[in-house]
């Protein structure tokens, strides 16, 4: 068999998705803290637990510390996945004050870019639109993404943790604001078991700075500015699924909802060519790769063989479903089971699919911990496969079907909700 490498692309430290990395770190870290019977199998049944935890938080720490200086940044809405996914668990699991300070100094700064005249929260300056427009964006555009909704929960729990109700107000509005610029009703989709109406989402917004109103909507990694585009549906869930944990507010919790019975019904009508035959564990042959979502829900399916996917919008959303499931268990118990089967017919899907064949093993080397390919030169550094960044025919960055940093912190922490949630 030819031996298979791919590595990481790395970004330099101010890149968006920085903080995931240290996140899948922490997020394992809270396993070993809390739930350590779950790391046994993995450690020698127990044996190397001490040690292996020392290791990690050694490494999270390396990879976490000098993200703190970004939390200066104004210049991006992305601090949320920056600074929550490993700088959250760095308070919660080991009182790190510099970490809470970190989040504080971060969440406001983001909301220095909230505008009360469009009452939203500006994504993209002038040099990142011009960007991913190739130049055919205009200076002084106020840009407006749905991955924005994402970024919401570091402001109410900012807010939480200082008492500031501006932070939990700014998010509450930019949400309640996106309802109108990014959600788009869909009266004539239906899912078998859900009465309500569900929505779809479009990427990208541009609003007058002066009076708020939408000029016109776009993608930047869709397929079209009407499109579907199955990360940002994904981004849509998860935000409206945080947002309602923190507001209560039910409108977020309908939309959230919409926009999951949406995402779940496009993988349940799409053509047939999404699935394919792999071999089960006891040697038969089954159906894979249903419920590992098309990178945008209105792409041609033929336009690549097999059909071009995106795992981190799976994962991602199989997290907004767990959220959900938690809210509404005491209020509607059977949509409550719903989006929790869901989720995990996701993830299970997801793995059987795109789980990277080539494997690691924990080893030693100058006795520190190391992973250590299984089989030599055969390596695959994420742990899925089957990402896609954007596939967008007029888009400045084309990156499609390879492993993404995100769609590894998602998987883990599904795995590190469920055992909150006492599932596992």
């Amino acid at each position: 068999m030819a031996a298979t490498m791919a590595t990481t692309n790395y970004e330099t430290l101010t890149f968006w998705t920085c903080g995931f990395f240290p996140g899948c770190i922490y997020s394992l870290l809270e396993r070993f803290i809390k739930y350590p019977e779950s790391m046994k199998s993995s450690t020698s049944n127990g044996k190397n637990l001490s040690a292996l935890r020392n290791r990690l938080e050694a490494l999270g720490r390396t990879w976490s510390d000098p993200i703190h200086g970004e939390s200066r940044l104004t210049n991006t809405h992305d601090m949320g996945f920056i600074m929550l996914p490993h700088m959250r668990p760095r308070w919660e699991l080991y009182h790190d004050e510099k970490a809470l300070e970190s989040i504080i100094t971060s969440a406001r700064n983001l909301a220095t870019r909230f505008s009360p005249a469009v009452g939203a929260i500006r994504s993209w300056d002038d040099d990142i639109w011009l960007l991913v427009t190739s130049g055919r964006g205009k200076r002084g555009d106020y840009i407006v993404i749905i991955d924005s909704m994402c970024n919401l929960d570091l402001l109410f729990y900012a807010a939480s943790q200082t008492g500031d109700v501006y932070l939990a107000q700014v998010a509450e509005t930019h949400a309640r604001t996106l309802l109108q610029s990014h959600i788009r009703p869909e009266p004539n989709s239906a899912r078998n078991g859900y009465s309500g109406m569900l929505y779809s989402s479009c990427h990208v917004a541009n609003f007058s700075w002066s009076t708020g109103e939408i000029l016109e909507r776009l993608t930047a990694q869709g397929h079209s500015p009407t499109s579907t585009w199955s990360r940002g549906q994904a981004w849509a869930i998860l935000g409206y699924a945080q947002t309602y944990m923190w507001t209560r507010k039910s409108e977020f919790l309908q939309v959230a909802c919409g926009l999951a019975e949406f995402f779940l019904l496009k993988m349940e009508t799409a053509p047939d060519c999404v699935e394919i035959n792999i071999q089960g564990p006891n040697g038969s042959l089954k159906k894979a790769g249903r419920y590992v979502p098309m990178w945008d829900f209105s792409a041609p399916s033929e336009e690549f063989s097999p059909p071009l996917r995106d795992t981190s919008a799976g994962v991602c959303t199989a997290n907004g479903l767990l959220i959900l499931s938690q809210v509404l268990a005491m209020e509607n118990r059977s949509l409550s089971a719903r989006y929790l089967e869901a989720a995990i017919t996701i993830v299970e899907d997801t793995l059987a699919y795109s789980l990277s064949q080539e494997k690691a093993e924990l080893g030693t080397q100058d006795g520190e911990f190391v992973g250590i390919d299984s089989v030599a030169d055969s390596t695959f550094e994420s742990i899925l496969r089957n990402a896609t960044v954007s596939n967008n025919p007029a888009g400045v960055v084309q990156a499609r079907d390879h492993g993404l940093i995100y769609a590894d912190y998602y998987l883990i922490e599904f795995g590190t909700r469920l055992l909150r949630m006492g599932l596992l």
